[in-house]
């Protein structure tokens, strides 16, 4: 039998997109011929996958996975190209899959955490082999892990795996204790999709490009007026435009969506004040399936109006 080295696996993989287990075990198979293993990858429609990586993959689900004991958590958003497959079952315990494997270890970036050994194999791998047998391109997006001491996570899945918020609250209450207040301001945050956790946590960068931008929209509206106001009070009508953006952008500053006579920092307030516990809202993350990925648009008018002028 013809022998193969590790780099001849990885050339095979990179020819045809198959997974790591089934390069190796087709060069086995061809005893070592390169094309030979191409055609047994090709005949067990293996190889399909990497004529499928280039479709936009901008449906798909987002899955938590979360520790009960400890309170720690991750999730992952895995792409599809269609939302019929991000309804197959199979399709479902992937990314399923994805968001235990984040938890399980510690990865620093995607391609760490498609190497993770699954039961099934290697993350990348088992998406690989799914890209081959259901048909669509697939590709696991992103991934976030929550697990600092003294704090425990709470999660909600919204739209059957369309949107996912994962909340850190540093506390010394169980995540028992404190899986109620939890969801709701995880709920919250799918919601009315906040960018910060409080006014202490807005970016720098952020804060000095939304003062310019309210200070010109002031300058130019003042610029109009046959009586143009003076500069100090141009300035307090700038302040006051930022701080009603910063309660809009920031999560502790919003009203309370299950009550608006409370900001969420008093609802948080009151639930710690409940329990004779300290309640913090340190991290929360927000996937929405797809968000910022350019969609594929099918004009189905245009499609038949083309095929009719071709007769």
């Amino acid at each position: 039998m013809a022998e193969f080295t590790a780099k001849d696996v990885m050339a095979l993989r990179e020819r045809t997109g198959a997974g790591m287990m089934d390069c190796k075990k087709a060069l086995k198979e061809a005893e070592g011929d390169a094309d030979r293993a191409v055609d047994i990858l090709r005949e067990k429609g293996l190889a399909a996958a990497a004529k499928k990586a280039g479709r936009i993959a901008a449906e798909g689900l987002v899955a938590v996975a979360f520790c009960e004991e400890c309170g720690a958590a991750a999730m992952a958003e895995v792409n599809s190209e269609t939302d019929f497959v991000a309804k197959n079952p199979e399709f479902v315990e992937l990314v399923e899959t994805a968001a235990e494997a984040a938890l399980n270890g510690d990865y620093a970036d995607v391609e760490a955490l498609l190497g993770a050994e699954t039961k099934e194999g290697k993350l990348g791998d088992l998406i690989t082999a799914k890209i081959a047998k259901i048909g669509e391109n697939m590709s696991l997006r992103r991934f976030v892990k929550f697990n600092d001491p003294g704090c425990v996570c709470a999660y909600y899945i919204h739209g059957n795996g369309k949107i996912g918020v994962l909340v850190e609250l540093e506390t010394e209450a169980s995540a028992a204790e404190v899986s109620e207040v939890g969801r709701n301001v995880a709920m919250q945050i799918a919601s009315m999709n906040p960018r910060f956790v409080s006014k202490d946590n807005v970016d720098e960068d952020y804060l000095e490009k939304e003062k310019h931008i309210l200070l010109q929209q002031a300058l130019n509206e003042n610029a109009e007026l046959e009586k143009p106001k003076p500069e100090a009070i141009v300035e307090k009508m700038v302040m006051g435009r930022l701080n009603k953006e910063l309660k809009e952008v920031c999560l502790m500053e919003q009203s309370f969506v299950k009550d608006g006579e409370l900001s969420v920092k008093q609802y948080v307030a009151s639930v710690a004040k409940a329990l004779g516990k300290d309640i913090k809202v340190k991290d929360f993350a927000r996937f929405e399936v797809g968000e910022g990925i350019e969609k594929k648009q099918d004009d189905l008018a245009a499609e038949v109006a083309k095929m009719n002028a071709g007769k």
